[in-house]
Order: structure tokens, then C-alpha cells, then sequence
């Protein structure tokens, strides 16, 4: 990127290039004389000439309007500067734009998750009614009131992504409300600050899980599941249930909260069900985990996507 960059600028800009030659090799001598030490004087008068070529530079560069920032590179991760390698302790590992990348592909885009076009800049709150009607929504508040306060906590679970003591999230209302949009909006926010994103629905999900514990695929998703920095499960409710199922989606809710006593890890679960329906479904077992560390978001008002499709008509 850099050297493309450059380029552009050398092929534009006449005397940048013999510039950047000059100072160069100026500075391959300085190195030199520094090893070799034949002049004890030419250190001081290479500096001096390093010094005026970068000058000369920066006035070539005001002469055409530009500055050296606009020679510098644009990573697309500033993590690792797009080698997809960060340093730690151990030596070099994977950095998490490379493990998102691989989760896209393996998971979130074979799951049609439209990460890239749901964001908050495309947030309207005008497909939600200023109106309150308690008596239809069981709310003193309007449907449009009742958004923007979901996201101020979505907000604030971003922000405070990593606080141990800030709660998962749990989406509840019916469809087209803007849970999944919303979900997509909080997955493309913490990508941006270098969080690793999972998303399943929950049949894709507990079915993907069931087959790898009986061998019938290799893929081990259950690691990935536990150690992604969020993981959103998206329908809950929408699976055929059994024992096993149910077994398994505690093991999911109960792993990830454990793991935050080492590593932050948090979930968003999104469900039609409400919360009455939800605990006549599970066991008192998921309830309890849900209840006591997931902010329950109640969505409500008229759905989202026959609005859509009656402002096309």
C-alpha cells in the first residue's frame, strides 16, 4: 500500500524521486561510517545532508500541496499493519482480523450475515411509531422511545466491552423489529476495535455442535463457540428441541460466562419468545444464567420489513 502510494506520488510530482534516492543513500553511508568509523567527521556532515534532503522534500511536497502524510499507509488493520501477525510473549501469533476473516467465511457468511451493510449509520428510527399505545404494546413508552433507549445499552456494552461486570445482552420481540439489524450493527462496532465476532442461529448452531461430538464433521466449532470475544445466537426458540440440544446450549451460556473470569468473552442471544415463553421452553438451569447476566431488550412496534415494502410500492 505504501509503495503504491509512492509511486502515484513519484510519477506525479517531478524531483521526489531523486530525493528519496538521495536520501537513501545518504543514509546507507551514515550507517556506514557509523561501522566503520574511517572519518570520525563524516557522521556529522551526513546528518547535516540528511537533514537538507528532508527539507528539500517537505518544500517539493508543499509546492504541490501535499505532506508527508499523504505519503504514509493506510492499513486496513492497524493492529498488524495488514501482516496479519501481532507479536505477544510466546512469539507471533494470529492477529483477530485474520481469525474474523476465517469466521466469515466459515461460519457468518454461510449463516447470510450481512455485516457489511448493517451498521448504525443506517439506524432510522422513523420505521418506529412517536406514538404509545399501552394497552397494544404494554409500554407507557412509544415504540420509537423504547429503540433509542436499546441503544444507549448497546452503546454502552460496546464501550464497556471489556468490564467483566458489564451484562451480555438478551433481544426479545417479535420479528422484523430490528434485532438481528441491531446485532449486525453491534458485531460491525467491535470488529472495528479488534473484537472477534461468531454468528449462528440456534439450529445452525446446536445442530453444527451435536454433529461434531457424534464425528460427523470435523469441524470443531465448539472451540470457536467458547472462545470468540462475541458471540451472537440469533432465533433462539426456532430449533427442534431435545435433551440434548437443551444440554448443549447451557454448556454454550454457562462455558462463556466462566470464561470472563480470564478472558472477556460475551454473548448476544436474540429469541420471538418472550421471557415467560422462554422459561416455559428451557430449563430453570439457562433461566437462571440468562436472567441474572443478560440485559433483557424488549423490541416492539410494527414490523419493520412490510414498512419497507410498503414504502416501495
Amino acid at each position: 500500500m505504501l509503495n503504491q502510494k509512492k509511486s502515484k506520488c513519484i510519477l506525479k510530482y517531478l524531483g521526489l524521486e531523486k530525493i528519496d534516492n538521495d536520501i537513501n543513500t545518504v543514509s546507507i553511508y551514515a550507517i556506514k561510517s557509523v561501522l566503520t568509523k574511517k572519518d570520525p567527521k563524516a557522521p556529522e556532515k551526513l546528518k547535516t545532508d540528511l537533514t537538507n534532503l528532508k527539507k528539500e522534500k517537505i518544500n517539493l511536497l508543499k509546492k504541490y500541496g501535499k505532506t508527508e502524510a499523504d505519503l504514509a499507509p493506510h492499513f486496513e488493520c492497524p493492529k498488524c499493519q495488514d501482516t496479519g501477525y501481532i507479536k505477544s510473549e510466546n512469539g507471533f501469533v494470529l492477529c483477530t482480523c485474520i481469525k474474523q476473516k476465517l469466521y466469515n467465511i466459515q461460519y457468518n457468511n454461510s449463516n447470510i450475515y450481512d455485516l457489511e451493510n448493517q451498521n448504525f449509520s443506517k439506524f432510522n428510527i422513523n420505521y418506529y411509531s412517536d406514538t404509545p399505545d399501552v394497552e397494544k404494546y404494554n409500554s407507557k413508552l412509544s415504540p420509537r422511545e423504547n429503540i433509542l433507549k436499546i441503544r444507549k445499552l448497546c452503546d454502552k456494552f460496546i464501550e464497556n466491552f471489556d468490564d467483566p461486570t458489564e451484562n451480555n445482552l438478551l433481544f426479545c420481540g417479535n420479528s422484523g423489529l430490528g434485532k438481528t439489524f441491531i446485532s449486525s450493527c453491534i458485531a460491525n462496532e467491535l470488529i472495528k476495535k479488534g473484537k472477534t465476532v461468531l454468528y449462528q442461529t440456534a439450529p445452525v448452531m446446536l445442530d453444527n455442535i451435536i454433529d461434531y461430538k457424534f464425528g460427523k464433521t470435523n469441524n470443531n466449532i465448539v472451540s470457536t463457540i467458547n472462545s470468540v470475544d462475541l458471540l451472537i445466537i440469533d432465533d433462539l426458540g426456532t430449533e427442534t428441541k431435545n435433551n440434548l440440544k437443551i444440554t448443549e446450549l447451557f454448556n454454550i451460556i454457562n462455558s462463556r460466562l466462566l470464561n470472563q473470569n480470564n478472558t472477556i468473552t460475551k454473548t448476544i442471544i436474540s429469541t420471538n419468545l418472550s421471557l415467560q415463553e422462554l422459561y416455559n421452553n428451557y430449563d430453570e438451569r439457562i433461566l437462571s444464567r440468562i436472567i441474572g447476566n443478560y440485559e433483557a431488550c424488549y423490541f416492539f412496534g410494527d414490523d419493520i420489513r412490510i414498512k419497507k415494502k410498503m414504502s416501495v410500492v
